[in-house]
């Protein structure tokens, strides 16, 4: 079971946001997830039309008239997607924690007894309190949501000093990653910030890119998830992405087995190697600041291996490819884009589409 805190002190970066639309995905994806709302604003579960008598109160506190298990208030929201939620009770569990001997473990004995589930996410309150180190020890990731700004960049670094405090006060590592939210591609601001938060944070920067888009407010106000309010929207593809890439590095950790490479595996290599085919691919946008290639062969994974080199207005790259036919797409700028040069297209499952490209076996000379 992988749990994942959504954490930021400062609001109005698209936390519980994420929160809500990153577990809808990851269970659209075929996971089971669920999330817990330890907010004691209980956005999410606002956000999710769940207005519960009983919530994460009743589990955490030791002096509620009514003690519950996990198990007891989890309310099913869609299919794999299952919702802990909270109340403004949880606002008095700070207090109540506050003399309480082992109170940063409390949350870490209730999810050891939970059994099912693929992915817990916790929508962490926004602030620095013991609710959200609760949720940093229960936690084997962080995802801190960032807006393309000065400030809220500043409240990176103020989360990533606590994550270091837990790890030197409670012995326990922690790995956290940056989502880029509400970026507005109109402004030249954003890619200034963009550029910033790509040199400071380079080694733990996400490579989806939550854009700005108005359906993510408007599903929050109607009580659903954007896939549920409109699963064509840029908010919707922006989401599903953010949960393929967390699918795909779960998928890196457990395949990769750093071995030494002996002779016969170096030969085998080299033979699997003459069935590859080298294919360029181009993009013309003179005025972007990045293009990525993302397709089934390489499992629509965005990262350094996919990203193209700028060769004046052209950007381009060569991929060694299996015989086949793949779909693929280009991420300019964080935005999704079909190829333009190539006519060959298919209707993707968010109304888009995908660009075709079939690759010929190498004929021997």
């Amino acid at each position: 079971m992988r749990i994942i805190s959504i954490a930021n002190q400062k609001g109005g970066c698209g936390k519980t946001t994420t929160a809500i639309n990153l577990s809808s995905s990851l269970a659209l994806n075929g996971k089971k997830v669920l999330l817990l709302d330890l907010d004691p604003q209980a956005h999410a579960s606002l956000g999710l039309n769940i207005n519960s008598p009983h919530s994460i109160y009743n589990v955490i506190s030791r002096i509620t008239p009514r003690k519950l298990s996990l198990e007891q208030i989890i309310v099913n929201i869609k299919g794999q997607f299952d919702l802990a939620p909270s109340n403004v009770l949880a606002g008095t569990l700070e207090q109540e924690l506050a003399d309480e001997i082992g109170r940063e473990l409390k949350l870490t004995t209730i999810l050891s007894g939970l059994k099912g589930y693929d992915y817990v996410i916790i929508d962490c309150p926004p602030n620095l309190g013991f609710l959200t180190i609760n949720a940093l020890r229960a936690s084997h990731e962080v995802i801190i949501p960032v807006e393309a700004s000065r400030f809220s960049m500043q409240g990176v670094e103020r989360l990533v000093d606590i994550i270091q405090l837990v790890k030197d006060r409670l012995s326990h590592t922690i790995e956290y990653r940056v989502l880029v939210t509400m970026f507005d591609s109109r402004l030249r601001h954003s890619f200034d910030m963009l550029a910033k938060i790509r040199t400071d944070f380079a080694k733990n920067l996400l490579g989806t890119i939550i854009h700005v888009n108005v359906k993510l407010k408007e599903c929050a106000a109607s009580g659903e998830t954007v896939t549920m309010f409109d699963k064509y929207c840029r908010g919707a593809k922006d989401y599903y992405s953010l949960a393929k890439e967390l699918i795909m590095m779960e998928k890196g950790v457990s395949d990769v087995v750093f071995t030494p490479m002996s002779t016969q595996m170096k030969q085998a290599v080299k033979e699997k190697a003459k069935d590859l085919v080298p294919m360029t691919f181009s993009f013309v946008a003179p005025q972007a600041q990045s293009v990525y290639l993302a397709g089934d062969f390489n499992n629509w994974y965005i990262d350094e291996s996919s990203r193209l080199q700028k060769s004046g207005d052209r950007w381009q790259a060569k991929f060694d490819l299996k015989p086949g036919v793949y779909q693929y797409r280009f991420i300019v700028d964080g935005q999704w884009q079909e190829d333009p040069q190539n006519p060959r297209r298919i209707k993707n499952i968010f109304g888009d589409s995908n660009s075709i490209i079939e690759v010929s076996p190498v004929k021997d000379a």
